[in-house]
């Protein structure tokens, strides 16, 4: 083979190589979320929508599993074409739901759920508590299944326990503050240890009180580092004077004594 021919075939390779890399795979299916709160009340109400698409990219016919842990729950599963144009709805009641779909014209599906944030069994500080708002599955024949995102979660809290939580995380950051200044903050770090216990075991009045201290603890640490500095930097500051004073009559003393020597 001549350097001619192989140089044309080597072009022909590359060229072949850019064509496949620039038509690639098909999209996959991918997932998103609208109205996925990070954190949310108990009681209170949520209303999140999830979008699928591309729902048909790998498999034609699949089904569609959904569960959450929020109460009173209603999911409504909805079709849309690639123009945008809804081309079926169905709802389903309670905590999980399956819905089958077949390949068609469909772009995306959209799954919103509705439901009120139940009550907390357990609460914990770090981690803190999670509930899940909704885990998506695609679900094949034969029962093989595979999530199509990761859950989304939230934060679910009470009036009292998100009141504890924040003083918490306020002495949190005055301990910080007053431990990158040099000041000891092992009694603070003590008392905000307190407030943690008492966040876990629900005593959340507690927690805060705790907290508080631990805060003013922090805080009085850091001034009195803060006091005791400027006075170290008075002193030295003095001492550095008392030197510079003393040095200049020394050296006045010497010159008038020489002076006088010479009269």
């Amino acid at each position: 083979m001549n350097s001619n021919h192989c140089s044309k075939l080597l072009a022909l390779l590359f060229a072949t190589t850019l064509v496949v890399s620039a038509v690639g795979p098909a999209a996959a299916m991918s997932a998103s979320a609208s109205g996925a709160p990070d954190k949310k009340q108990v009681g209170e109400d949520v209303t999140s929508t999830f979008t699928i698409t591309k729902p048909f990219s790998e498999y034609d016919t699949w089904t569609l599993n959904g569960t959450t842990e929020l109460k009173d729950v209603t999911w409504t599963v909805q079709l849309y074409d690639q123009g945008g144009s809804k081309i079926g709805q169905k709802s389903y009641d309670g905590q999980s739901f399956d819905h089958a779909l077949k390949k068609s014209d469909a772009y995306e599906v959209k799954v919103i759920v509705k439901g009120t944030v139940p009550e907390v069994t357990n609460f914990t500080y770090d981690p803190a508590q999670k509930l899940t708002l909704a885990e998506l599955h695609q679900v094949r024949e034969g029962g093989s299944s595979e999530p199509i995102a990761d859950p989304w979660t939230f934060r679910p809290y009470t009036q009292e326990s998100q009141e504890a939580r924040d003083a918490i995380a306020s002495a949190q950051d005055a301990i910080d503050a007053a431990e990158s200044s040099g000041a000891s903050v092992s009694g603070a770090e003590d008392t905000l240890d307190n407030a943690v216990s008492a966040f876990d075991a629900e005593n959340f009045d507690n927690a805060a009180d705790f907290a508080n201290e631990a805060e003013k603890k922090a805080e009085s640490s850091q001034q009195s580092n803060q006091q005791t500095q400027m006075l170290l930097y008075g002193g030295a500051g003095l001492l550095a004077l008392v030197v510079v004073v003393g040095g200049v009559l020394w050296y006045r003393s010497n010159q008038q004594d020489d002076y006088d020597k010479l009269r």
